[in-house]
């Protein structure tokens, strides 16, 4: 793996060059908007860091994690996952966006549920989830969910050197440093937030 890009010249930051990883092209989020979901472009548009996030295009056949992984020969230790679990408080509705590593697995009997406050949590249907996030269902990221969302994220992505998380579309792919991602808009760092 390199911090430099497989294209020189491609346009990024000069301080702070593209992340890449595998086979997978990037370019700079902020140039390629049409490449995100609506609400991501939204998000990356008022986030500081995304002048260092590359978005890549991928086959939207190959989305999925293990195949991703395997195509553009990636560890499964570099992607992201986020995955939408939500429980009821009364008559609170309760949703938290957890973004886990690849190889693991969201504490989300444990854990998760305790953070939230709720007796049971379990993942949100696809329909809901893609039609409150407005994302759809295999490209679901962090960026641009919706507010009342809580977005927990466990400590071992964060020490990602570079991450590949959805971008809201299954034909692309968004590379964000780990650290970054404690910077989104109301994230909390969770320890052993996964298995």
């Amino acid at each position: 793996m390199t911090d430099q890009p497989h294209q020189p010249d491609q346009p990024d930051q000069p301080d702070q060059p593209l992340p890449t990883l595998g086979t997978l092209v990037p370019l700079p989020a902020l140039e390629r908007l049409d490449l995100v979901a609506a609400p991501v472009a939204t998000a990356l548009a008022a986030w500081p860091a995304a002048a260092g996030v590359a978005v890549v295009e991928i086959d939207p056949e190959h989305a999925d994690t293990a195949t991703l992984s395997e195509v553009y020969e990636l560890g499964m230790d570099t992607g992201a996952n986020c995955v939408l679990v939500g429980g009821r408080r009364g008559d609170d509705d309760r949703v938290a966006a957890c973004l886990v590593r690849a190889d693991t697995r969201a504490e989300v009997n444990t854990v998760v549920r305790r953070l939230l406050d709720v007796r049971k949590a379990s993942f949100l249907p696809m329909d809901r989830a893609v039609g409150e996030s407005g994302m759809e269902y295999g490209g679901i990221t962090p960026v641009g969910l919706p507010a009342t969302w809580r977005l927990l994220i466990d400590e071992r992505v964060i020490a990602m050197p570079v991450a590949v998380i959805g971008s809201g579309l299954r034909r692309s792919k968004l590379l964000v440093r780990g650290a970054d991602l404690a910077s989104l808009p109301g994230a909390e760092v969770v320890p052993d937030l996964a298995r």
